[in-house]
């Protein structure tokens, strides 16, 4: 398994439409693209933290080209509601012990 580690700066006043937005967008890669979902953390009032799991490192890297067009309104929304998206790590899952919920 591969996860991916992801910090959103959502302007203030941008929560609610960032939260919708995200989990929108997460749905639609879960069921598009392979990716085994995620959770979203809030660090602070407009810092969040997502960690997204794969199958694998090239799963991800290849994610993006089989999304509906909805996906693209949804990723607008998402940015609009950002000040800064940023990748702060890529890793190789050693173990795993959470247990976990399905969208099934």
């Amino acid at each position: 398994m591969f996860v991916v580690i992801y910090s959103f700066q959502v302007k203030p006043d941008y929560t609610a439409q960032f939260e919708k937005a995200w989990q929108a967008l997460t749905v639609l890669i879960y069921e598009h693209e392979g990716s085994m979902g995620s959770r979203l953390h809030k660090k602070d009032a407009c810092h969040y933290i997502a960690y997204a799991q794969w199958p694998n490192r090239e799963t991800w890297k290849n994610s993006g080209t089989k999304l509906p067009s909805e996906a693209n309104q949804i990723r607008e929304e998402m940015k609009l509601a950002c000040t800064k998206i940023e990748t702060l790590h890529e890793l190789e899952l050693i173990d795993d012990l959470l247990k976990t919920k399905r969208f099934e």
